[in-house]
């Protein structure tokens, strides 16, 4: 049976109408991946781990991997431009100008001056009281409708919208999957096959009262999706199958994402307007740029997830005057490169020809469970520099890119029946053990430059921030004892006493940042399967002040179960009078059972 959908009528259909042979192709491909990564992760990982030992008598897993090497280097590298990146000043020169109600900002022709009395003379000429618009520039842009999801563009825009990780997306598209509410999740393909019948979903959707303006829209026009050039003959791209269950708040928000994403793909190209209006200042060359929307198209069906900057200009003409409010000269820096998100670095491996639609965010998660990567915003951590490092120097095909693709590019030849399954196999099994053989001649000083990257890291994430009251360093710690962990402080054999709880799961994190309120170092808590949190130190900072009553009056509100129920229990069901203890209670029902002349007795 094949089937793309877990509705009953697909189900049923592909039941009725097995395919005739079981494609060989597929499945000799993918034991292929199989094998290839059971065997670079199993015996790469046991050859690091085991180097640790050999050289400091240490145990800890560090896992690299056919894909998981070339990608914690692809991010190391990327993480050196960051660290490298030297900020230059540079100089904005901008006007105020009041046109009518209307106050504009317009930006010099020089975005950036590098020269500060450059920049003041500019600065100097532009003080004038009018600006002559010398000449105005319209263009119409048709910006086409977007293509279907394939898993990686559906992640991206997960995190880019709601900020879930590409695993916790994963996640819940494929419960949405399973509830036969969504196809399924894991696809290469940009391109919907007309045989889902788009007439009939879309009619289907149109019960639900948030899609009805935008599908009465839809059926009332011919239906032909725009679509991607990237095709799968396993899976088509990700759409909604229009049926409708009670779901969640997180898979609501994922299902309506994929709606509309779907709605648009049937839209016309929306039309837009840019315009870019030349100023005179007093010699000195400014311009206005604005947009607007001419016919909406495909982003009314998109919804908000369509967001368009409309920057409306007045209606102006050459010759025309406007008064200048002021000028404004900013001094700026250049910024860095930017950092990979969760959503983009998918792509960046898409593009790099790393993983697949399937394995790319359990790949980023493992490189997060390793502590090799930290934050939303992917940093790279001391032990994946180092690891990167290590890798390149000594065994770098474990690193290599180019090696990663062309095992990919040979599974995919095993899939198409130009090559055997273990043909591909015997090659990367030489492979292998040519790098097996490099890393045990040099298996020592591996291990150790492995155990320094290790301990330094630990230590650096370890420290959490500087000690208010004696300026000593504030460290976690953990103790034998109960297991729990702790914030002390470095000068604690110099009397200081200053220490904090922390939570006993998830792995800790500091912002370099200080709580506004108490002063005390900020941490981010992430643990598995929750969503992050930040917190400062002080368990009894006024910031917690909703967790502390929360915490009180649950407590508050078990003692007092516990005391119903104790209080029931001590009460005589006789008479219902209340006893301290089990003894007194017992002695005063043995009253009830003897005979009156014995009362007396019992009760003096």
């Amino acid at each position: 049976m094949k089937f793309s959908t877990m509705t009953k009528e697909e189900l049923i259909q592909s039941y009725e109408n097995p395919m005739k042979h079981m494609d060989a192709g597929q499945i000799e491909s993918g034991l292929t991946r199989h094998y290839l990564d059971n065997m670079w992760g199993i015996n790469l990982t046991r050859a690091l781990t085991l180097s640790i030992k050999a050289a400091a008598k240490r145990f800890r897993i560090l896992s690299t991997g056919r894909v998981q090497g070339p990608v914690l280097h692809m991010l190391a590298k990327h993480e050196k431009k960051i660290k490298a990146f030297r900020a230059k000043p540079f100089w904005e020169i901008s006007a105020e100008l009041q046109a009518g109600k209307n106050l504009l900002k317009a930006l010099h022709s020089k975005d950036k001056i590098w020269d500060k009395k450059e920049a003041d003379g500019i600065a100097k000429r532009a003080k004038a009281k009018d600006a002559t618009v010398k000449d105005i520039k319209k263009k119409l842009m048709m910006q086409k409708p977007p293509v279907p999801y394939n898993t990686t563009a559906f992640l991206a825009d997960v995190y880019r919208y709601f900020g879930y990780s590409p695993k916790q997306g994963l996640g819940i598209a494929e419960t949405l999957y399973q509830a036969g509410i969504i196809s399924y999740p894991r696809t290469n393909s940009q391109q919907l096959p007309p045989d889902i019948n788009y007439k009939k979903i879309i009619s289907d959707l149109a019960k639900q009262k948030s899609y009805s303006k935008e599908t009465a829209f839809l059926l009332k026009r011919a239906l032909k999706p725009a679509e991607g050039k990237s095709a799968s003959a396993a899976h088509p791209a990700i759409y909604p199958t229009g049926v409708y269950k009670k779901m969640g708040e997180k898979q609501m928000k994922v299902y309506d994402l994929i709606v509309r994403r779907f709605l648009a793909v049937f839209g016309d190209p929306a039309k837009r307007e840019s315009q870019n209006v030349k100023l005179d200042v007093n010699g000195e060359i400014f311009f206005l740029r604005g947009t607007k929307t001419i016919e909406a198209g495909w982003t009314a069906l998109y919804g908000r997830y369509a967001g368009r900057d409309e920057i409306l200009l007045p209606d102006m003409k050459a010759g025309d005057r406007l008064h200048v409010k002021g000028v404004l000269q900013a001094e700026k820096k250049t910024q860095p490169p930017a950092r990979y998100s969760q959503g983009s670095v998918l792509k960046a491996m898409e593009q790099a020809g790393l993983g697949t639609q399937a394995t790319r965010a359990q790949i980023m998660q493992i490189l997060y469970d390793r502590g090799y990567l930290i934050g939303k915003s992917i940093e790279v951590t001391e032990l994946g520099m180092q690891l990167s490092e290590i890798l390149e120097r000594n065994i770098p095909d474990v690193i290599s890119e180019k090696l990663t693709r062309h095992f990919e590019e040979a599974t995919a030849a095993v899939e198409q029946g130009k090559i055997k399954r273990e043909k591909v196999l015997e090659e990367a099994r030489a492979r292998l053990t040519k790098i097996a053989m490099g890393f045990k001649k040099k298996e020592k000083q591996i291990g150790e430059e492995l155990t320094k990257a290790v301990i330094a890291t630990q230590d650096k994430q370890s420290i959490l921030g500087t000690c208010n009251s004696c300026a000593g360093t504030l460290k976690v710690h953990k103790s034998w004892r109960t297991k729990k962990r702790f914030v002390g402080c470095s000068g604690y054999k110099k009397g200081c006493r200053v220490g904090f709880p922390l939570p006993r799961e998830g792995t800790i994190m500091s912002l370099d940042k200080q709580c506004e309120e108490c002063k005390t170092p900020m941490i981010q808590v992430n643990q598995q399967g929750r969503r992050p949190f930040r917190m400062c130190l002080d368990p009894n900072c006024v910031t917690k002040k909703d967790w502390l009553d929360k915490n009180r009056l649950k407590k508050a509100q078990i003692e007092s179960r516990r005391a119903s129920k104790i209080a029931e229990q001590l009460a005589c069901k006789a008479c219902n009078k209340q006893f301290l203890t089990k003894r007194a209670l017992t002695l005063h029902g043995n009253m009830h059972k003897v005979k009156p002349e014995a009362k007396a007795i019992l009760t003096k």
